[in-house]
């Protein structure tokens, strides 16, 4: 793992105690990039979402989607996981603690907003990090690559859907031109200019794209954490009054990443899949594109909302809680092993 990757969750820390900083030092400024926008996108948030995104797309090939059937039952396990649980749970794990549990200590105004923020996390699959944690279990790299493709391909098609539903479950509305223009902004668009480099870059032979991917690596967790710094300067008033609710949102969501990391694992092994293919389908299973989640929530309820909260906690605990699973698979390899049914 790079250094940024490693200490992660260390820069995310630091980048709330910047954020809110600049919110209480500077808030006219921050209002005025907060106002900067088009059509309920902000400007200066989107292109940092897309120098964030891009440079992990890099690393998807699309052509590696003909390899699926070499790992039939690992696909199947992770979109099971990814695509029929993990939204689903996440909702009903916001509904029992936002609105019931802990709703006595949350704003009541923010619940809706920070149920949908949660609802938006689970609703996009890893895209670029589980290719560091599947390393960091000696995954499958076929496995893995062909995966995330997959997953990628399936989440133009089926992410607004999804999202709509489960919002509208929730009783809470969202225009749905706003979430298809996300949709396209944050996923269609991207994934597009990405092959494009990508393809351009390797016309120039495999050693220039491996070199130009370790030289632009670092420009997406700048983005990314110059675009936590703006969140919480907008979200550091809040924050500030109630510092609980960090800890509060961070309860379903460690929940859910447990639990789906589990059930993938226990699928794979009951099913007879190796342990190269069972560890990066479970991590697949268990983690989030926060990126594509954060952006989705800033333009469908804005800067200082719940929602956009909720998805920054997300990326908060999503390192060391990933780094939790990856000891878990590893350590328990022989548990693993010893009990994988081989299919006849």
């Amino acid at each position: 793992m790079s250094l940024f990757e490693r200490y992660l969750s260390l820069w995310v820390f630091l980048c709330i105690v910047v954020g809110i900083a600049l919110g209480q030092l500077l808030p006219g400024a921050c209002q005025a990039i907060g106002r900067i926008e088009i059509a309920k996108v902000n400007l200066p948030v989107g292109a940092l979402i897309w120098v964030m995104i891009i440079p992990m797309l890099l690393k998807v090939d699309f052509g590696a989607l003909h390899q699926v059937r070499r790992h039939l039952r690992g696909i199947g396990v992770t979109l099971f996981v990814n695509w029929l649980v993990k939204p689903f749970s996440m909702a009903l794990l916001g509904w029992l603690f936002l609105r019931h549990l802990f709703a006595a200590y949350l704003p009541a105004a923010q619940i809706d907003s920070y149920v949908a923020g949660l609802i938006l996390l689970a609703a996009a699959p890893c895209t670029a990090m589980v290719f560091v944690w599947s390393r960091l279990t000696n995954g499958d790299p076929l496995f893995t690559l062909s995966q995330v493709a997959l997953n990628d391909t399936i989440m133009v098609f089926a992410f607004a859907p999804i999202v709509a539903l489960l919002l509208g479950i929730s009783s809470i509305v969202v225009p749905w031109a706003t979430l298809v223009t996300s949709v396209m902004l944050y996923i269609v668009i991207p994934v597009a200019i990405a092959q494009l480099i990508r393809r351009a870059l390797l016309k120039r032979g495999e050693s220039v794209f491996e070199r130009a991917l370790v030289q632009i690596g670092p420009w997406s967790i700048a983005a990314l954490l110059a675009t936590l710094v703006l969140l919480f300067a907008f979200q550091g008033q809040a924050i500030l009054q109630q510092p609980l609710v960090i800890a509060l949102l961070a309860v379903p969501i460690l929940i859910q990443v447990l639990f789906n990391s589990a059930l993938a694992y226990g699928l794979n092994r009951a099913l007879g899949e190796t342990h190269a293919v069972a560890c990066p389908s479970a991590l697949i299973g268990a983690s989030n594109f926060f990126e594509l989640a954060v952006a989705a929530a800033i333009s469908l309820f804005g800067f200082n909302s719940g929602a956009a909260l909720a998805t920054v906690v997300g990326v908060l605990i999503e390192v060391p809680v990933m780094l939790l699973v990856v000891r878990l698979v590893n350590r328990s390899k022989p548990w693993y092993e010893a009990g994988a049914r081989r299919p006849t």
